[in-house]
């Protein structure tokens, strides 16, 4: 009856929608499925952190429109847990905002800076809304592919000089989604040289950060010498405290960058509910507490998970970070193909590679939301299959 909007009907179908029906559709069937396909922590917010929202909940003041930049006791919270964290010193009033988690803010930087003809460096295979994002507000995407013989990390020297004329935002993400890759402080000083030079806004989206494995921990852009010049970090609650339901993140960083989101913001949503904010200045001053029993949960999850694989004859390194396996599938398979065939003859859900961009094909996205014990039970299922 109506005309939907071009960029709407431009959409592909949303990666994880399409698996979503799938996992319905199977189900239906009575089929006891493994669910190894969207990063969704299956483990429950730590306790005190729900206890400081039912605290909360009730006072009058909280039921009011918050403010779209977030309480200046939340960003002073972020502020504190960056200096503990990364030893980078930020201003709660002028480099910190909340968001309404970091997908949100993803979306709307494309807002803020992108402009029809505008092109965006988007890393491939990556989270789809980097995509997404600027192709609603008219943009060219140009995407930097991230290869196995390049450590996952993108070959800025290989962007085109016409491109790099035209460019106007850069978006890296690591520890990353969906390849588990990690970097250190070099890339990123690489990273910041080169988007100074070019004078290319910089957003980094360090959702994993704190997921590390083995001792890692992951730096933060903003850690690099000029950073604040270019750069802006999303952060996100919800895979580092189990609060992907919560909605609360942050973008932190550049003054100008982060005045521009909020300004977005203040003119499309209205913040994130108090009671939330306050339980996640609770989580952000007790971090290390919450997390080590965290980080214990996947680490065992990991290592479970690849010792199976490594015996079901997979080669593939052990993820220093984020709660994926990036798995190679086997030859004469596509990502594809490989994909259906482990929900169809071992009700095991993955994700295609190649769903998050064409250099993913060959690759299957495996997650460790799911208890160590159905993780046992994935590889021994995989392990019946004809390979």
């Amino acid at each position: 009856m109506f005309n939907k909007a071009k960029r709407i009907q431009a959409l592909p179908p949303y990666l994880f929608a399409e698996i979503d029906r799938k996992k319905r559709a199977a189900l239906a069937k009575g089929v006891d499925l493994i669910d190894l396909g969207i990063g969704d922590p299956d483990i429950p917010t730590p306790g005190r952190i729900i206890e400081r929202l039912t605290e909360t909940v009730t006072k009058p003041a909280n039921h009011r429109y918050p403010s779209s930049s977030g309480m200046m006791e939340f960003r002073q919270a972020v502020a504190d847990w960056y200096d503990r964290r990364f030893g980078v010193t930020l201003d709660p009033a002028t480099e910190v905002c909340s968001l309404i988690g970091s997908k949100e803010g993803v979306a709307n930087m494309a807002v803020a800076y992108v402009d029809p003809g505008d092109v965006v460096l988007v890393p491939t295979p990556g989270y789809p809304v980097y995509e997404i994002g600027t192709n609603f507000n008219g943009g060219e995407v140009f995407f930097m592919p991230l290869r196995r013989e390049n450590g996952f990390l993108p070959d800025l020297s290989a962007i085109p000089a016409d491109v790099l004329g035209r460019a106007k935002m850069m978006w890296l993400n690591y520890p990353n989604n969906p390849t588990g890759a990690v970097t250190d402080e070099s890339f990123l000083k690489e990273a910041v040289d080169f988007a100074r030079r070019h004078k290319i806004v910089l957003c980094h989206d360090a959702a994993y950060t704190e997921l590390g494995f083995d001792g890692y921990r992951a730096p933060s852009i903003l850690q690099v010498d000029g950073a604040k010049e270019v750069a802006i970090e999303l952060h996100s609650l919800s895979k580092t405290f189990n609060m992907t339901g919560w909605r609360i993140a942050m973008a932190v960083g550049c003054p100008e960058l982060v005045a521009t989101l909020a300004q977005v913001k203040s003119n499309v949503d209205s913040g994130v509910f108090q009671p939330v904010q306050e339980a996640a200045i609770l989580a952000l001053e007790h971090a290390e507490e919450f997390l080590g029993p965290i980080r214990e949960v996947y680490q065992e999850r990991r290592d479970t998970l690849l010792d199976g694989l490594h015996q079901a004859g997979f080669e593939l390194p052990a993820p220093r970070a984020t709660f994926y396996v990036w798995l190679p599938v086997p030859g004469g398979w596509s990502s594809a193909d490989f994909t259906a065939r482990l929900l169809d003859e071992a009700g095991i859900v993955t994700t295609p590679g190649n769903g998050f961009g064409e250099p993913g094909e060959g690759f299957i996205r495996m997650t460790l939301c799911s208890p160590a014990d159905r993780l046992k039970e994935a590889v021994q299922r995989l392990q019946q299959i004809s390979l």
